[in-house]
């Protein structure tokens, strides 16, 4: 994550807003309009300036990385603390380019009180931003940051101005409806619970409605009071009695209206696949193929030496640390930047494993959707389940970061790998200039090492027993290595390229690295380890209410003790399930007691980065608990949780990128960076964003939520990495839940009956017909509901054998990822009654033989095609 870069400041940035009022105050800047020559500004060398036609024009070479390798600026700015500014200029530029302008100290640490991010391009066009700014300063400097295009290019700048006296706008976020549902849906036997933000304090009617506008249920609305975490008053409503499945529909109150949502049990089919998929797209070290993510999102494989990149398979340490270098490739880039932190990709790998491992012991989890052959990962065909394939590339580079035998330090981990230097945004891997270096080794990283390695050594064991003693051998050296090291901790001031991700209490991470090598190997040592830890048997301590993180993990010891097959006594297994029970259950009250229906209460409201990761683990936790007992009060709180997620917040926003009507989509991230440059495309489905954040550390978010409520801390936008970062260890809970749920509605009590039989008869077949031509191809299908009872709403999905892509579709909506395809009806066509069907089809390309499809099935079941 990218917590240092406000110091640096030079990556964040502020929107764009008119002001006001016109600002009043004395004109600041020297000679901005050119009549005097360039007297006044100055530029980089790279980049000499001139007067041309009465404007500064500066030649920007070819090739530069960053946006601060090319500047244009001015000096001695006075400024003063609380005093309102207005900054206006015309631009533009012989190549389409994002300029940065900042208003920032002249010097180090580059303070920066306004930067903004404009697209420029051919055509002059006049930015105009006001800010305030927090602290005096005798002579700042604004900069315009132009570097950072592989083409040279003329950028050109005039009627430059910066005065004081404006009034600074006041954000107002578009919220949308004030009636705020799950934008994705509802189970069918699920509850269903939304929120109404209302001044209105006596209760109001509410009614349902399905997508032709025919109402189908109505009740009235329970007032709730002031939410404190948004400070709205708001009521809430429940039409959990509803079970007609079906798409389109819609809640009204007093006149306003929801967005639209569905209900039916194969609501999150697609985001367990889509929140997996998100580690592939985040690898290092390989090309992203666009066959399993789609063209915009492939590209080439980044740090692997290919120039500019340094690569990552000679890494030496900084400077005095060590005298060798590792080959620490692979793995998954942990966030914004293109940074690889153990104790990050810890947590995160430990919930990609336990994923799968929850469905050798949970009654009703499938593990065929993560199987071989399921999910995104170039390994898939070689026998072992796709979702272990994708964290053993995480796991290999875990292991790759230990220090090796002979070494000093041997066995333990260093903490963290990333650039010499911040890197600007936007920059895809590739590209990345920087060298790489290895921090110094940490406790919190070698427990990392060992409690993953512990569990990758059980379950790959009946897949690659080499690869299964490997890890095995891993984790018990790392553990070695970490007792006789219990007490080296990370440098909270070592955040200069990377985060710090510095952690000075250890007990967490001791107590899960024991607990995953007691059941891995039932080593009365580990027992004792587990048992004599101060914290077990201290559910606060284990499970915080505020949630597990990279910084406090024993609850992933406890889970895994809890539910995974071991050697403990009986008595031993009780008291550790009584802790998942006794924090569930604090987390299913506080979700009852909250008006938006999140299980997440920190302490005064204190909402931190990552937030909605803290909501996840919640959910992790209580869906354990589920598991464990079937007491569906624990079910409920995950689902209401989940609604918060989707839209039934303060905001009204769906935070997970392609899921609801007004989704985030904008997140902070290099290489996904469309607000930054349209070439590039916005973050994968499937991204979930950290969320509210009180902190507001970013100047995007310091600049517009100054005063904020609680759960209303947050902000779409690509610079606000406070509040709108995406990592590995926020989407692993997303995708570890988004299974939960997937198998809820499919065979848990959430939805279809469990003792279904999966091999059943199908109640489906499809007729697939296919013209071919060089180059392309014709398709028309047909889906015929065999079975006995009306479809109210279809899902027909299946996997292409070779490189089609489809071009066009009717009579239906048509997606295709990669080789993946999934139809939806359209409007007219959504109900299949039984024994009757419906048709569609498609035009698309093909360099091979555009084979008949693969694995076809509807709502999740597999067809007979013919």
């Amino acid at each position: 994550m990218l917590g240092a870069v406000a110091a640096a400041g030079l990556l964040a940035g502020a929107l764009t807003a008119p002001a006001l009022a016109a600002a009043d105050g004395p004109e600041l800047i020297t000679n901005g309009d050119f009549s005097n020559g360039t007297t006044g500004w100055w530029w980089t060398e790279n980049s000499p300036g001139e007067v041309v036609d009465g404007r500064l024009c500066a030649e920007v070479p070819a090739g530069t990385e960053n946006p601060w390798d090319a500047i244009v600026g001015q000096n001695d700015l006075p400024l003063a603390a609380g005093e309102g500014y207005e900054l206006s200029f015309t631009a533009s530029a012989t190549e389409p380019i994002t300029v940065r302008t900042n208003v920032q100290m002249a010097a180090e640490p580059w303070t920066t009180e306004h930067a903004s991010a404009d697209q420029v391009g051919a055509e002059a066009k006049t930015f105009t931003h006001v800010f305030t700014a927090g602290a005096d300063h005798e002579a700042a400097q604004l900069a315009f940051q132009i570097g950072g295009s592989e083409q040279a290019y003329t950028f050109c700048v005039d009627d430059v101005s910066l005065t004081g006296g404006a009034e600074p706008p006041v954000y107002e976020p578009d919220t949308g409806s004030p009636v705020r549902v799950n934008q994705v849906g509802y189970l069918t036997e699920g509850p269903k619970n939304g929120t109404f933000v209302t001044e209105k304090t006596s209760a109001l009617t509410w009614t349902l409605k399905d997508a032709d506008g025919t109402e189908k249920a109505s009740g009235t609305t329970t007032p709730a009071g002031v939410d404190p975490t948004s400070r709205q008053n708001v009521h809430t409503f429940d039409f959990g009695d509803f079970t007609e499945a079906g798409e389109g529909y819609t809640v009204t109150v007093d006149g306003e209206t929801s967005e639209p949502f569905d209900i039916g049990d194969e609501l999150y089919s697609q985001l367990r696949s889509d929140a997996l998929a998100y580690f592939y797209h985040n690898r290092s070290g390989i090309e992203i193929d666009a066959d399993l993510v789609g063209e915009e999102y492939a590209r080439p494989a980044g740090h692997v030496g290919a120039a500019p990149n340094q690569g990552d398979t000679e890494v030496p340490c900084q400077e005095g640390l060590c005298d060798y270098t590792l080959d620490v490739s692979g793995g998954w880039y942990d966030a914004g930047d293109h940074g690889k932190y153990v104790v990050n990709g810890g947590i995160s790998v430990a919930q990609v494993m336990s994923n799968y491992e929850r469905t050798l012991t949970a009654e009703g989890a499938d593990g065929a959707a993560l199987g071989d052959g399921k999910l995104r990962v170039p390994e898939r065909g070689n026998g072992v389940p796709d979702v272990l394939d994708e964290a053993r590339w995480q796991m290999d580079f875990l292991m790759r970061m230990m220090v090796p035998e002979g070494e000093e330090l041997a066995g333990m981990a260093h903490h963290k790998i990333h650039d010499r230097e911040w890197t600007g945004l936007p920059l895809l891997p590739h590209q990345d200039p920087q060298p790489r270096e290895l921090h110094a080794p940490s406790t919190a990283a070698t427990l990392n090492v060992a409690a993953t390695a512990a569990q990758c050594a059980r379950l790959f064991e009946q897949y690659d027993a080499d690869f299964a003693a490997r890890c095995l051998d891993a984790a018990e050296t790392a553990w070695a290595a970490a007792k006789a090291h219990p007490d080296m901790l990370a440098d909270p001031n070592d955040g200069t390229g990377g985060g710090a991700y510095s952690d000075n209490d250890v007990s967490d991470e001791f107590y899960w690295a024991a607990a995953e090598l007691f059941v891995t190997t039932g080593n009365e040592t580990y027992r004792q380890e587990v048992m004599d830890s101060p914290l077990h048997g201290d559910t606060d301590a284990v499970f915080p209410r505020g949630g597990m993180s990279w910084g406090a993990t024993a609850g992933l010891g406890a889970l895994s003790l809890a539910t995974v097959p071991n050697e403990m006594t009986d008595a031993q297994l009780q008291g550790v399930r009584a802790m998942v029970t006794e924090a569930a259950d604090g987390y299913a009250a506080d979700s009852r007691g909250a008006a938006y229906g999140v299980p997440y209460a920190p302490q005064d409201n204190h909402y931190v980065w990552g937030s909605n990761s803290q909501v996840l683990n919640n959910m992790v936790v209580l869906a354990t608990a589920h598991d464990l007992t079937g007491e569906s009060a624990y079910r409920d709180a995950v689902l209401r949780g989940m609604d918060y997620l989707l839209g039934r917040n303060p905001l009204n926003q769906s935070y997970v990128t392609g899921y609801g009507e007004r989704d985030s989509r904008n997140q902070h991230h290099r290489f996904w960076a469309n607000q930054l440059d349209p070439d590039l495309p916005n973050p994968a489905p499937g991204s979930v964003a950290g969320g509210p954040n009180v902190e507001i550390q970013d100047p995007i978010a310091q600049d517009k939520l100054q005063g904020c409520a609680p759960a209303m801390c947050y902000i779409d936008h690509i610079e606000s990495w406070a509040t709108n970062e995406i990592t590995i260890n926020w989407n692993a809970p997303l995708a570890w839940i988004a299974s939960y749920l997937d198998d809820l509605g499919q065979g848990g009590d959430g939805g279809e009956d469990p003792g279904e039989d999966p091999d059943e008869t199908p109640s489906c077949e499809v007729t697939y017909s296919s013209n071919r031509w060089n180059g392309g191809f014709s398709s028309n299908v047909t889906v015929k509901n065999t079975g006995t009872d009306t479809l109210s709403g279809w899902e027909l999905t299946w996997s292409f054998a070779d490189d089609q892509r489809i071009t066009q579709a009717w009579n239906a909506q048509v997606v295709q990822t990669g080789r993946d395809v999934v139809a939806k009806p359209a409007q007219w066509n959504s109900t299949i009654p039984a024994n009757g069907s419906v048709s569609f089809g498609f035009n698309g390309t093909s360099g091979g033989q555009a084979a008949d499809p693969d694995a076809v099935s509807l709502n999740g079941k597999a067809c007979t095609v013919k």
